[in-house]
């Protein structure tokens, strides 16, 4: 059977298989304004950009419990964002292009090399129940994925010091405080941003964490050397008011963009699904259900009841109708999304 819109909090009111809007002002203009000032956040207390970056998560918040259909497809495209900009950060020169075809043109269980490692960890951040983000297992692929040798006496320390954190800082200390311990355990801070969106996923009680810091590029890298695990539960906020203050207006701002792709993808998801009832592939509802869930898929995908050349037709029939995108700009070895 081919799939058709389901109703939903967010479709309520709208005929089966019309597309509904997606709605425009999650975000109150005082808050957006608040957020695009960059100059306006240097210039306020601490405080007051804790105050801002709480109310954006907010807004993320009320986001992240719609559920939409699209939410697979939704943080998966922030993960490829996230990997890019760590990329960019360790000083190499892979694209989000180039780390998309390092993971889908390779086959299950090959190397996609060290880029490749980077995006499948921020896959990992955005896929992944979050309350299993920070058990030992984890995290031990985790920093395999970020290129560090396997210590298991560091990951034991690690997770010791995050399940302090969690359970005594509140939601900013233990944003700041995820940096502050990944570089204290010597790590660079790329790890610490990912660890800060895994805790406030737990801190939140969302099913799948949303990889927001790792996008910001202006938060920049740093490692420093390690020091002993009774100091690295510390937050960095009373120590480095200024530090916390750009780390606290960089979440409001990765929320802001989280907030306007989820538009995004929602307008372009309800295309598809208005769209889907006139394909006739017999697996056309796979396909739908894979583009809602991932940021890509790559043509030559192997879904069930689906020949190479239908799938081929599929998405030239999706790309005719305005439902998808192809995203490579390739001939050959075509990847497609909303």
């Amino acid at each position: 059977m081919i799939l058709r819109p389901k109703p939903s909090p967010r479709h309520h009111g709208t005929l089966a298989g019309a597309p509904s809007i997606a709605p425009l002002a999650t975000v109150p203009t005082w808050l957006r304004r608040a957020i695009l000032d960059a100059q306006s956040l240097a210039s306020k207390d601490v405080e007051d950009v804790a105050l801002t970056a709480g109310a954006a998560i907010g807004a993320l918040d009320a986001v992240v419990r719609r559920q939409g259909r699209w939410a697979g497809a939704w943080r998966q495209r922030l993960a490829l964002t996230a990997a890019a900009v760590t990329a960019r950060q360790a000083g190499r020169v892979e694209d989000e292009a180039a780390l998309r075809d390092a993971v889908l043109l390779t086959r299950p269980g090959d190397n996609v090399g060290p880029a490749g490692l980077l995006l499948l960890a921020w896959r990992r951040v955005a896929a992944r129940p979050a309350e299993e983000l920070l058990g030992e297992k984890s995290l031990v692929a985790v920093l395999a994925e970020f290129g560090y040798a396997r210590d298991d006496e560091a990951v034991r320390d690690l997770t010791d010091d995050l399940r302090q954190l969690a359970a005594r800082d509140g939601t900013v200390g233990m944003t700041t405080g995820a940096i502050a311990i990944a570089e204290r355990h010597g790590f660079a801070r790329a790890l610490g941003v990912w660890l800060a969106d895994a805790l406030l996923a737990q801190r939140l009680g969302w099913a799948h964490a949303v990889p927001l810091l790792g996008a910001d590029a202006a938060l920049g890298t740093s490692a420093r050397p390690r020091r002993s695990a009774a100091n690295s539960v510390a937050t960095s906020i009373e120590t480095h008011p200024e530090r916390a203050k750009g780390l606290l207006a960089a979440q409001a701002r990765a929320a802001l963009r989280a907030i306007d792709l989820h538009a995004e993808l929602g307008r372009r998801a309800d295309r598809l699904l208005a769209d889907a009832p006139k394909l006739r592939a017999k697996a056309a509802d796979a396909v739908v259900e894979k583009l809602l869930s991932d940021d890509a898929i790559v043509a030559s995908e192997n879904i069930a009841g689906m020949s190479d050349r239908g799938l081929r037709r599929l998405f030239d029939r999706l790309v005719e109708l305005g439902a998808v995108r192809e995203l490579s700009g390739r001939p050959t070895f075509r990847i497609y999304g909303l």
